[in-house]
Order: structure tokens, then sequence, then C-alpha cells
């Protein structure tokens, strides 16, 4: 029986965006097999994480035996051709959002969902019913079949303001504390999976997801880039929980105002 695996974030990638730009090539637009290296690969793996095909907690756009059997398990869930190979009707069924996937490709739809102003939730990266009932209004708004699926058609039209969304970059001082998975108590989960004790070396940040939306990558001054994919009890307004491998480490960060930068 085939294991499915937590949901996980993406923890560095710096090469290019989710939803290429007017005028780019879009995943899609070519096959994908082992041995490539390509931006498009990114998003693949991204979205294979947002359905919980993806073992691994990055995005590295290269496809190597773990994205091609991936791939082999959802060809198989979906009753796809079973080769490993993302070609069009693999690729064209995968970018098909719907309630319970989570990630990246999710917080750009909630972004686009928002500036359509249709989304008055947390940018949190869950397809939950909130961010189904507002692709239901849009599509009912734009003559769309009301399926509550975020499909090719539906995301042609919605962007229509991606440009307006991707260019959102927002600079703040937040007041930052540190924390560890390796403590008495500590789950060591994230609020959106990441098992910080399987990967020791991600750089993730706990924010207040109405601040910095979850799943943005976000450049912290004197920690580097990291992903925004854990939330707190305590983490309010302009704050963010900064994670360190070792309880020493998170000591050694202490409590104190930090620049960030959120990319997207």
């Amino acid at each position: 029986m085939k294991m499915k695996w937590g949901f996980t974030i993406l923890v560095l990638t710096s090469i290019g965006l989710f939803f290429p730009s007017k005028g780019e090539a879009a995943l899609g637009d070519r096959t994908l097999s082992e041995g490539m290296v390509h931006n498009d690969v990114i998003e693949l793996q991204e979205y294979l994480i947002a359905k919980g095909e993806f073992p691994y907690h990055t995005a590295t756009g290269y496809y190597g035996v773990i994205t091609k059997e991936a791939v082999r398990e959802y060809q198989d869930e979906q009753n796809l051709k079973v080769d490993g190979i993302a070609g069009p009707q693999t690729i064209n069924k995968i970018k098909v959002l719907r309630s319970g996937d989570m990630g990246r490709p999710v917080v750009k739809l909630q972004r686009l969902l928002k500036a359509w102003n249709l989304y008055s939730g947390t940018t949190d990266g869950i397809y939950g019913s909130g961010t189904k009932n507002a692709v239901i209004q849009f599509q009912q708004k734009n003559g769309l079949t009301t399926d509550g699926l975020a499909g090719p058609q539906t995301f042609k039209k919605l962007n229509q303001k991606a440009t307006e969304v991707d260019n959102q970059i927002k600079e703040l001082t937040v007041e930052s504390t540190a924390y560890t998975a390796s403590c008495n108590g500590c789950s060591g989960t994230t609020k959106l999976g990441i098992d910080l004790k399987k990967y020791p070396d991600g750089n993730v940040i706990a924010v207040d997801p109405n601040v910095i939306p979850l799943g943005s990558t976000v450049e912290v001054d004197g920690y580097g880039t990291a992903i925004a994919a854990d939330i707190g009890g305590g983490i309010n307004g302009n704050e963010i929980d900064v994670f360190f491998a070792t309880e020493n480490t998170a000591l050694k960060w202490g409590r104190k105002a930090v620049k960030v930068r959120v990319i997207k």
C-alpha cells in the first residue's frame, strides 16, 4: 500500500516564481523527464508537494529519481499512463488545485482571490472551505463552471491580476525570538507539517499569517532566506520565531529586532 507523505514546504528556492509572468514559459509547455534541470521542474515539484506526493522538503529543479517516482505514484492514483514522465496529460491534471491541497500553489491562488476581493481569509496555503467558496464565487461571476476546482480556465481569468500579486514585496522590522525542535515537549512538526527533526538544516520561521502569509519566502537579516512555514500562539503582529537545529544556537539568537523582506 502506498504511503502518503505529510505535507512539506520548500525551504530554499530562488530560481524564479511559481507562476511565470506574462510572456514567460509555463509548466505544461514542455514534457519533463528524468535528468532535466529546469524552472518548470521546480513548479512541478511544488504541485507534487501540494498534493502530498513529494517526500522531500526542497524543490530542487532537478528531475531525479525521487521526482520520477512521485510522478509515477500520482499517475497511478489518477489512472494515467504510469511512466514517470510529466507530459501534457499528467501536468494538466496535477495543475488543478482542489480541497485538501496545501502549499505554494494554494498561497498563490489565495493571493489572486484576494486581488479580486473574493477571499478575506488568512493566506495560509490550505485549500479549505473558505478558499473553495471563494473559487466558486469567482467562477460564478465570470461564467465559468462552478465546481470549486482551480483549473486552467479559472487560473487564466485569475491571472489577469497576477502581476499585481507577484510584485508584492514588503519590508518591515519585526521582533524576533528563536525556537528548536530538540527541546523537551517539542513535537518538531510545524503547523503545515514540516518535520524539523527530519530536516534540521531547514531555514523556517513561525509568523503571524495575517502579517506574513504562510508559504512566503522571507529574507531575515542575520539568518538568511527562510520559509514562513509555522505559526505560534505567542506570535502576533510584527513578530517571528526563527528555527535553529539546537537549543544552544536558539539561545544565542535570543530576542532582538530584525529587518525582514517578504519576497512572495
